[in-house]
């Protein structure tokens, strides 16, 4: 039964007197936290990114996130001391510890972990008894929800929907949701409880001239082919009643899927930013509809949003995801009919965004937005969350879990039989240092992976992709099992050795840079820099596409040679399958054997042109 804000408030007060809450929660102050009283009709609450975490975790925020072109020196690309001190955020505070990296393992151990899909719950129905009733709120989900732990992958993303159910998402968007077969994210949606938008996808021409994929999308009830005739295969938008208002939101899904993940999975869809569509979409909706807002929910990334938001008229405010962005503020984008409102709502249910709607003669007078950080032991648990999540997890693994692509990895014949609860909580090693895994470079965790490739495969060279998911561990906890899945639980984990000349390493560098630092946001992945090991080198991000890397060496200081063959591992291959072990059992094992984990070295590049880059801080090598 979901508690009102009396009673919630007298349970925080009630734990704080009995000593449960850490000192930042025995004050007033911490109950204001959560306090955010009705203001004007709407009230629209915002997760995404989650990447399946269902119980609460640590999450490290980036010491390096920097921004290009316009984006320089703008949010998000401030970081750790700069961004408190453009945002006026008190040192030390728990608002400190949220939105930046400063001091995290102490600050970890003081305000205990984040996010929690029990602890969300609390927290949402709190904001909608406090916004007069659930009728007045709309709930959206930016999407890579269905992915990034070991429970989603065994079920194919299947927990995850009940979870959202008993959440209350209301309209939804996705990216690596589109990580499994299509079928399965059919499957998937029949089951969802709410609404999937995207304007940006549709059903490839020549998939429409033959019978398999409409025979596909009746099995689902037409899941998947919204309209034949604009070929939308969802819903482009939704309309629904919010505080006794038409509310209009917007689908925008990852963009780039088709260069980022397997094309197998879905061979009959076609993404892109889909730029003149949003704009013809907002028409529409405007002229036909009516409203009293527009809304986006987008995976496009905070750059991404920020370049459409000034491009495209007639949208209020886009909630964005991908980025992983903890946006404490809106950022304000002028365009050529008035202001959109640009925000990002963080990662792994660390934080829900809450924006209040004013409503007057039809159109929106006033906004409040807030970036709730979801501190678990503060807010109590959902008592029928909590439930489903240990009851969900006593499910025993067996033959049908689909772990990998191959018929010899599809699942793993040692865990059949096990409770997903008793086989996550192994216990594989100790972290000697806090493992985490964010920011545009490196991070310890990326480095354990690396090196556990090098270890399996005998290379002189790992790559690892950049990117963002995956929880932290503080130095001195346990590393379970769950922990590693966290980082590795991917539909395409097979892992693989390799030959490539220096000329070819380069190029690859290369052109992942580009991917990241070119100035035109319509042109990023959104992704952070491979992460390679055993190997040094310099990147500029400043400079053009093949001049940001060099001085590439290994790591014993010999130089990389252009026409010289060099060994390499690597997982998560999107065009091929790799013929190793799965990368989670690569490395679990790598962690069984070496028990502690204390890393001799970790790869960071050296980076040159960016001192005076305010998305840079406290980094592991001076600044060239």
């Amino acid at each position: 039964m979901a508690m009102n804000r009396r009673e919630f408030l007298h349970v925080m007060g009630m734990a704080a007197a009995a000593g449960m809450l850490p000192n930042m929660a025995r004050a007033d102050k911490k109950a204001d936290l959560y306090n955010m009283p009705k203001f004007g009709q709407v009230r629209i609450m915002h997760i995404t990114d989650t990447h399946a975490q269902l119980k609460p975790i640590y999450f490290r925020e980036p010491n390096v996130n920097l921004g290009m072109g316009a984006a320089f020196s703008k949010l998000p690309h401030i970081v750790g001391e700069k961004m408190l001190k453009e945002l006026k955020i008190k040192p030390g505070s728990i608002e400190a510890h949220a939105f930046t990296y400063l001091d995290f393992t102490n600050a970890a151990k003081q305000f205990g972990k984040v996010g929690g899909f029990a602890h969300i719950k609390t927290l949402l129905d709190s904001l909608r008894e406090q916004a007069g009733g659930k009728q007045n709120t709309i709930t959206i989900d930016g999407g890579d929800t269905w992915h990034g732990s070991a429970t989603a992958l065994w079920t194919r993303g299947a927990d995850m929907v009940e979870a959202c159910n008993i959440l209350g998402v209301d309209v939804m968007t996705a990216h690596w949701e589109f990580t499994y077969a299509q079928e399965e994210v059919f499957r998937n949606l029949s089951k969802f409880k709410g609404t999937m938008v995207a304007q940006n996808i549709l059903v490839r021409e020549d998939s429409l001239f033959g019978d398999d994929y409409k025979a596909l999308t009746a099995k689902y009830n037409g899941i998947g082919l919204h309209s034949e005739e604009t070929r939308h295969a969802f819903a482009p938008y939704k309309i629904q009643n919010v505080g006794g208002h038409k509310v209009a939101v917007i689908g925008q899904a990852f963009p780039r899927l088709a260069n980022a993940n397997p094309r197998a999975n879905f061979p009959d869809l076609t993404f892109g930013v889909q730029e003149e569509e949003m704009q013809a979409t907002v028409d529409h909706i405007r002229a036909k509809e009516k409203p009293a807002a527009v809304i986006v929910i987008s995976h496009n990334g905070m750059d991404v949003d920020i370049k459409m938001a000034s491009r495209v008229t007639g949208i209020d405010a886009i909630f964005g995801g991908h980025t992983h962005d903890g946006m404490p503020v809106p950022v304000k984008v002028k365009n050529k009919s008035g202001t959109t409102l640009v925000t990002n709502g963080g990662s792994n249910g660390k934080f829900v965004g809450v924006m209040d709607l004013d409503i007057k003669a039809g159109k929106v007078a006033g906004v409040q937005y807030k970036l709730l950080p979801v501190f678990s032991n503060i807010l109590a648990a959902d008592k029928e969350m909590e439930t489903y999540i240990n009851t969900m997890r006593q499910t025993k693994y067996d033959e049908k879990v689909i772990e990998g692509r191959r018929a010899d990895n599809a699942f793993n014949k040692d865990r059949v039989g096990k409770t997903y609860e008793s086989i996550l909580n192994e216990v594989c090693g100790v972290a000697g240092e806090t493992l985490y895994r964010r920011g545009n470079f490196m991070g310890t965790w990326d480095q354990v992976m690396v090196n556990a490739l090098r270890e399996e495969h005998d290379t002189q060279i790992a790559l690892s992709a950049g990117v963002r998911w995956g929880t932290s561990v503080l130095a001195g906890d346990n590393i379970t099992y769950e922990n590693i899945m966290d980082e590795t639980s991917m539909t395409y984990g097979e892992t693989y050795r390799n030959e490539m000349t220096g000329t070819q390493l380069k190029d690859m560098m290369e052109g992942v840079a580009d991917n990241l630092f070119v100035e035109d946001p319509y042109l990023q992945s959104g992704g952070d820099m491979v992460r390679i090991g055993g190997l040094t080198y310099e990147i500029d991000p400043t400079a053009k596409l093949g001049s940001r890397i060099s001085n590439i060496a290994l790591d014993n200081g010999t130089a990389i040679e252009a026409n010289k063959t060099y060994t390499v591992a690597g997982w998560a291959q999107v065009d091929s399958v790799g013929a190793g072990r799965l990368m989670h059992d690569v490395v679990a094992d790598y962690v069984r054997k070496h028990k502690e984990v204390k890393l001799d070295k970790v790869n960071h590049p050296r980076l040159k042109g960016v001192k005076n880059n305010p998305g840079v801080e406290n980094y592991s090598s001076p600044l060239l």
